[in-house]
């Protein structure tokens, strides 16, 4: 199912992108809990945020094995602006350990939305999690993969795709000398979607096939080709 454009007529009118996401993220986990996922996680959506959440602590085994990054740069971490109070009962509550957003034409439409959204996906590798980033929005063009890059202090202009992408991130090493991994794929009205690296721990991680939950979301929402 090559990638459409669900920001514009037609079908923007038929099938509202709000609508679309939620069902995406929903084909995400479903797919993930169908086997991707080993024993010990799970994926919820989480429709008001347009994202699907990993938790888990069982270290897994699988044959699969992702590619290479393509790209690793030195990084340093800004540091967290928010003062808050967070409580965990030590009862085996279940750890954020990776995070996939569906970006929004809202991140992408002013200055301060695009620096909320980079601050947020900082945030997640913050706190040891990693995340990946869809931006299949086509009236925005604004580059978030460089906001989260400039963000980390890192050479965004070397790095980003650019125009819509999806890109997995995931910080390794000790706070002294953290790097960067970047898995990027420029993505393309007509085109097939990729599958990425989902890091649910520092040396492991699940293909996350953004084709196949696309392909499965048109199906369940009856969206069809024209012609």
């Amino acid at each position: 199912m090559p990638l459409l454009d669900h920001f514009n007529p037609p079908l923007s009118r038929t099938h509202p992108w709000r609508s679309f996401h939620s069902a995406w993220a929903a084909a995400m986990a479903r797919l993930l809990n169908q086997g991707i996922l080993p024993p010990g996680y799970h994926a919820l959506p989480c429709v008001d945020h347009g994202a699907v959440d990993i938790g888990g602590e069982v270290a897994p085994q699988t044959t699969w094995a992702p590619p290479a990054p393509r790209v690793a740069l030195a990084v340093e971490l800004p540091p967290a602006n928010a003062v808050e109070v967070q409580v965990f009962a030590d009862d085996g509550d279940p750890r954020l350990a990776a995070a996939v957003e569906l970006v929004s034409p809202r991140n992408k439409d002013r200055p301060q939305a695009r620096q909320a959204f980079a601050v947020k996906c900082v945030g997640y590798l913050q706190q040891g999690s990693s995340v990946v980033v869809v931006d299949t929005v086509t009236t925005r063009r604004a580059d978030l993969q460089a906001e989260i890059l400039s963000l980390l202090k890192s050479d965004a202009a070397a790095t980003s795709t650019g125009g819509l992408s999806a890109a997995s991130y995931q910080v390794v090493g000790d706070p002294d000398a953290q790097q960067l991994r970047l898995w990027p794929a420029p993505l393309a009205l007509g085109q097939p979607l990729p599958t990425l690296p989902l890091w649910i721990a520092a040396d492991f991680s699940v293909p996350l096939d953004l084709e196949a939950s696309y392909h499965a979301t048109c199906d369940d929402l009856r969206i069809r080709l024209a012609g």
